[in-house]
């Protein structure tokens, strides 16, 4: 599986990104220098889709696919591929608060230590559907990392999307998610235009 070993914050810094959007709670202090060089729309375009694969970690093929699946459904094409990024396994535990970060959710997802609907899926990018119970598998909850996790992530907001029981690592999918609900700062519609082209 490809890796990508680029430093986060020195990848935020590059696509004008807060870390706090991929879970992490460190801050660069550096400042980007660019000189006074007007980025083309191809250059925003382009930095758009970097900003929405960098967020939900996925690789240029897979994105490619959903933008693909998105375009032949109804409604917005954008907004349909922001749904399908948003409905993957592993941001769904990440949003649950059972992970710290998208990477670490992608990790335990890996691992086979969540369960869909009572069935053990370890794929991170299942799309999970309405009505889907996602849940840490029993024989991992009392682990001690879990636990850490949880205190890590007690914070979080729990979208409106979502349902969680954080006791007992527990989530249900009440409906999917809409463009107004997802709190990513990407401007989809740069990436339609950018594979439109």
């Amino acid at each position: 599986m490809a890796v990508n070993r680029v430093p986060v914050l020195k990848r935020c810094r590059s696509l004008d990104l807060d870390p706090t959007y991929l879970g992490i709670d460190k801050k660069s202090r550096r400042q980007l220098r660019r000189a006074n060089r007007k980025m083309s729309e191809y250059g925003l375009q382009l930095r758009e889709k970097q900003k929405a694969k960098f967020i939900y970690g996925v690789l240029e093929k897979p994105f490619r696919n959903y933008y693909e699946k998105a375009a032949k459904m109804s409604g917005m094409t954008g907004e349909n591929l922001m749904v399908f990024l948003e409905t993957r396994l592993d941001n769904v535990v990440f949003r649950l608060g059972f992970a710290r970060t998208r990477k670490e959710a992608r990790q335990i997802v890996d691992h086979k230590h969540v369960a869909v609907n009572g069935r053990q899926v370890n794929i991170p990018s299942y799309l999970v559907k309405v009505g889907d119970v996602i849940e840490i598998q029993e024989k991992h909850r009392d682990s001690k990392r879990y636990a850490e996790i949880m205190e890590a992530t007690g914070g979080r907001m729990v979208p409106a999307w979502l349902e969680c029981d954080a006791e007992n690592l527990k989530g249900t999918v009440k409906e999917l998610p809409t463009r107004e609900v997802i709190d990513v700062p990407v401007n989809e519609m740069l990436i339609v235009e950018l594979y439109s082209k």
